[in-house]
C-alpha cells in the first residue's frame, strides 16, 4: 500500500491492442490506465454518434477488456481507469457487459463518470453569461454555433476518484484530461484532498508523463538507438508514495528504455507555459522539476509544485465545416518532382475548367522537401516521389469531383505516374475543433457504479 503502480497501455485510439495486457500481465500494477482521446478522436466520436446513438465510444476498447479478463480475475486488486467512453460512457459500458458476463465477471463493478457533455445544454450556458468564445483568436462563438456538432468539458479526477473508492474495478469516463486519469487513483489510495496542491502536482506530472503510452520509454525518441528494441517496447509505470515521490519506470525485460532523456522530452510536449500547466486539478508548475538516473530504467522525477487549480474547465467543441478529401500518385524517374507538380496543377485546372474551383487545395510532393519546408536539403532530382494532393470545399459536390480527377492521370497526365492501387477518394465530413472555457460551477460531474451485467440493460 505504500507505493502505487499506475501504468498506461494506451496513448490514443489506435495504440497497440496487446500493450494493455502485457503491461497487466508483467507490470504488478495497482491501475492500468488507458488514455485514448484527442480532439481529433471526439470529433470522429461524435461522427459516429450522429450516425448511430448507440457509437460514440472507442471500439478498441471491449477487445481490450476481453484479454484484459483473466488478469482481472486473478489480480483482485487490479483497477482499470480509462476515457474509452468519448461521446458514449454509458454505451462503452454496455459493450463490455457481455464480454465480463461471459468471464464470470458479472459482479464486477463498473463506474460510468458522465458530465462532460455541454452539447445540450450551450443555450443554457450562454444564457448564463458564457461567451465559448474561441480561446485561442477570439471569435465570436455565433459564427458557428449553428454548426455546432458537439461540446465536451475536460473533467477532473474527483468523479473518478470517488468511483474508485466505491469499489469500481473498471471505471469508464467522457472527456476528461489526460493527467487526471491518474491523479484520480492517487487521491483515492492516499485520500488527498481537493486543495493538497503540490501532491496533486507531482501526480499530474506522472499522469502526463505516462498518458502518451511508449513516448516516454523510447517510442519517437530524438536519440533512438537500434539496441533499444522498439517491437517488444515496454509501456510506462508511474510508481507514487503518499507524500508525492514519483519515479517513471517499465517492467523489466522488456524494449525501450527509461531514461532521464526520454522522460525530459515526455515532460516539455505539449504543455504551453511550463511554469503553469493547466489542468481541472490543479495548476502544475513544471520549471523545478529535476529529473535523476536513479537506476537501469528508472527516473526519480522531483520538484513538482502546484497552485490552485484554474476557475474555468477547458470545453472541446466540433463544428461542421465542409468536406474533405485526400488521394495520392507515384512519380518515378528522371524529373519526377517537375512532372508531380505539374500533374497536382492539371488537377486543379481541371476542376476550375469544370465549374468547381476548390475553396482549400493542398498538393505535397513527399521526397521532395514539401514536408519539412526549409530543412535539410534534398536530393537534386530523386528518382520517385509521392504526390499528395488534398482538397477541401463547403460544397461535397465540389469535393466529389476532386476524387475524380487523380485517377485520369494515369493516361492522361505527365509520364511516369504509378502506384494508383485503390479506389477514388472518399469524401468525408470535416469537423473542426473550438476550444474555450466555462465557469467551474456550472459543470457537474457524476458517477454511477453498477455490477458489469447491469450495465447492459441500462436505459
Amino acid at each position: 500500500m505504500a507505493t502505487l503502480r499506475i501504468g498506461n497501455g494506451a496513448g490514443f485510439w489506435g495504440d497497440q491492442l496487446s500493450a494493455p495486457v502485457r503491461l497487466a500481465e508483467q507490470g504488478r500494477l495497482d491501475c492500468l490506465t488507458l488514455e485514448y482521446l484527442a480532439e481529433l478522436t471526439m470529433s470522429i466520436l461524435a461522427l459516429q454518434q450522429a450516425k448511430d446513438p448507440a457509437a460514440g465510444f472507442v471500439t478498441d476498447f471491449p477487445p481490450v477488456v476481453e484479454s484484459l479478463t483473466e488478469v482481472l480475475r486473478t489480480s483482485p486488486d487490479l483497477t482499470v481507469v480509462t476515457n474509452a467512453g468519448g461521446m458514449n460512457p454509458q454505451g462503452c459500458a454496455a459493450a463490455i457487459s457481455p464480454l465480463l458476463q461471459a468471464a464470470g465477471l458479472g459482479d464486477l463493478p463498473v463506474a460510468v463518470v458522465t458530465g462532460d457533455n455541454l452539447y445540450p445544454r450551450i443555450d443554457t450556458l450562454l444564457a448564463a453569461g458564457e461567451t465559448l468564445t474561441h480561446l485561442d483568436d477570439g471569435t465570436d462563438f455565433s459564427t458557428v454555433r449553428s454548426r455546432l456538432a458537439a461540446a465536451n468539458a475536460y473533467l477532473g479526477a474527483e468523479p473518478i476518484a470517488q468511483a474508485l473508492a466505491a469499489g469500481s474495478r473498471i471505471v469508464i469516463t467522457g472527456r476528461v484530461a489526460d493527467a487526471s486519469l491518474t491523479v484520480g487513483p492517487a487521491m483515492a489510495r492516499f485520500g488527498w484532498q481537493p486543495d493538497d496542491w503540490d501532491r496533486l502536482a507531482t501526480a499530474a506530472v506522472a499522469g502526463h508523463l505516462i498518458e502518451c503510452g511508449a513516448q516516454v520509454t523510447g517510442g519517437m525518441f530524438s536519440e533512438h538507438a537500434p539496441a533499444s528494441s522498439l517491437a517488444d517496447i515496454g509501456y510506462p509505470i508511474a510508481e507514487l508514495d503518499a507524500e508525492g515521490r514519483l519515479v517513471i519506470t517499465k517492467p523489466p525485460g522488456t524494449g525501450g528504455e527509461v531514461t532521464v532523456a526520454t522522460v525530459a522530452e515526455q515532460l516539455v510536449y505539449e504543455i504551453g507555459d511550463p511554469s503553469a500547466y493547466l489542468t481541472p486539478d490543479v495548476t502544475a508548475c513544471f520549471a523545478d522539476v529535476r529529473l535523476e538516473q536513479e537506476g537501469p530504467d528508472r527516473v526519480r522525477v522531483t520538484g513538482a509544485r502546484g497552485l490552485p487549480r484554474p476557475e474555468t474547465l477547458k470545453v472541446s467543441m466540433a463544428y461542421q465545416d465542409g468536406y474533405l478529401a485526400a488521394g495520392t500518385l507515384v512519380l518515378a524517374g528522371p524529373h519526377c518532382v517537375q512532372r508531380a507538380r505539374e500533374a497536382a496543377q492539371a488537377v486543379r485546372q481541371r476542376m476550375e475548367q469544370a465549374g468547381f474551383p476548390p475553396a482549400g487545395f493542398q498538393a505535397e510532393v513527399i521526397g521532395a522537401g514539401d514536408l519539412y519546408p526549409g530543412g535539410r536539403e534534398t536530393a537534386d532530382d530523386p528518382w520517385e516521389v509521392t504526390l499528395r494532393v488534398a482538397v477541401r470545399d463547403p460544397s461535397r459536390e465540389t469535393v466529389e469531383r476532386f476524387t475524380r480527377e487523380l485517377a485520369p492521370l494515369v493516361t492522361s497526365g505527365p509520364p511516369g505516374v504509378t502506384g494508383y492501387t485503390g479506389g477514388r477518394p472518399r469524401p468525408r465530413q470535416v469537423l473542426s475543433f473550438w476550444p474555450a472555457t466555462v465557469r467551474r460551477e456550472l459543470v457537474t460531474a457524476a458517477c454511477e457504479v453498477r455490477p458489469a451485467a447491469d450495465w447492459a440493460s441500462r436505459p
